[in-house]
């Protein structure tokens, strides 16, 4: 078994992440309803944001892409993200409307209930004008979800995004992160969602959209397969406590999960994801290597884990050395 030393170095090329930052509003207690919650503490989210964010905190560079109310909150989130080292000159404000927000709650199930307020919210405005489309052209990868694809302008506007970035020779990631109560319906939800699925280079879902995707309840290499695509470099399944699944064109495996006191699993999938980039970023024949991949997502499993130790995804990503040190316990 190959050593943590042969981790490649966090690469110096640029990750812009494209997509939606809101304001996540999480009750004081754990386990009642919206309803029932005595408070609310405020934590800022929204994966894209969050992807950004990962990549930063583990020493990569990183920028985000997107739109913002022109409000206390919108100007909050935009100084997270300058706090954090992401580059802000793909962010725009919007003087008509609000910054997004989400209450979020952890049932007594441990499952988690959403009631978005967004009608419409800023991010969902941003037009194709409002793109800096050279610093999309500078990345390396530009990654992106779903969420952008629901209404327009937002969906014309990741489209001539995702257009460009090809153009310039990007590697394109995408992680789909279903939010089913955002869309019109299921159908309209999986229409999307697999509509932009062929241009993509490394997708990631989770074993919860595995199923959303394929409309199987089996979660296995041949419902994983399903969802190949000719032009797709890398695919990968994350299993939550059970690690990740990957997929290339000449081999598959899976990696296992590092066990840790599971507290909050928000941005334990964009912690994975920021992970994988920030170390392919500058090098992507490791898609090709199956030995140095591996390294990679025990990393990126091993950066997914601690996410989930700590309440709220921003405060909970890691840097590498928290990551190294779970590795070298483990």
């Amino acid at each position: 078994m190959a050593s943590t030393n042969a981790l490649p170095p966090t690469g110096t090329g640029l990750v812009v992440s494209f997509g939606e930052m809101l304001i996540d509003f999480v009750p004081t207690v754990s386990g009642v309803s919206l309803a029932e919650a005595p408070g609310f503490l405020k934590a800022p989210g929204g994966a894209p944001a969050n992807v950004a964010i990962a990549v930063a905190r583990l020493g990569g560079k990183a920028a985000f892409v997107g739109k913002l109310g022109d409000d206390e909150f919108g100007h909050m989130l935009a100084a997270i993200l300058k706090e954090n080292d992401v580059r802000s000159d793909g962010i725009n404000f919007d003087q008509g409307a609000r910054t997004a927000l989400a209450f979020v709650t952890l049932r007594a199930d441990g499952e988690r209930e959403f009631m978005f307020y967004r009608n419409p919210s800023a991010d969902m405005l941003l037009t194709p004008e409002d793109l800096n489309l050279e610093l999309i052209r500078s990345a390396k990868v530009f990654h992106y979800g779903s969420i952008s694809l629901i209404v327009e302008p937002c969906r014309s506007a990741h489209l001539k995004a995702m257009e460009v970035a090809r153009e310039a020779g990007c590697l394109l990631s995408y992680d789909p992160n279903l939010r089913l109560p955002l869309w019109p319906s299921p159908e309209e939800a999986r229409q999307q969602i697999l509509s932009i699925w062929e241009k993509a280079d490394l997708i990631k879902v989770s074993d919860v959209e595995l199923e959303f995707l394929t409309g199987s309840d089996k979660i296995d290499d041949e419902s994983a397969l399903s969802l190949w695509h000719p032009n797709l470099k890398l695919l990968l399944v994350t299993l939550g406590e059970h690690g990740s699944r990957y997929y290339t064109k000449n081999f598959h495996g899976s990696v296992d999960a590092f066990h840790v006191n599971t507290v909050d699993t928000t941005g334990a999938g964009d912690s994975f994801v920021g992970a994988l980039l920030c170390k392919i970023v500058d090098d992507q024949s490791i898609l090709e290597d199956e030995a140095r991949l591996r390294e990679v997502l025990k990393f990126a499993n091993a950066c997914g884990a601690i996410t989930t130790t700590k309440k709220g995804a921003i405060p909970a990503l890691p840097t590498e050395a928290d990551a190294l040190n779970l590795i070298k316990e483990a």
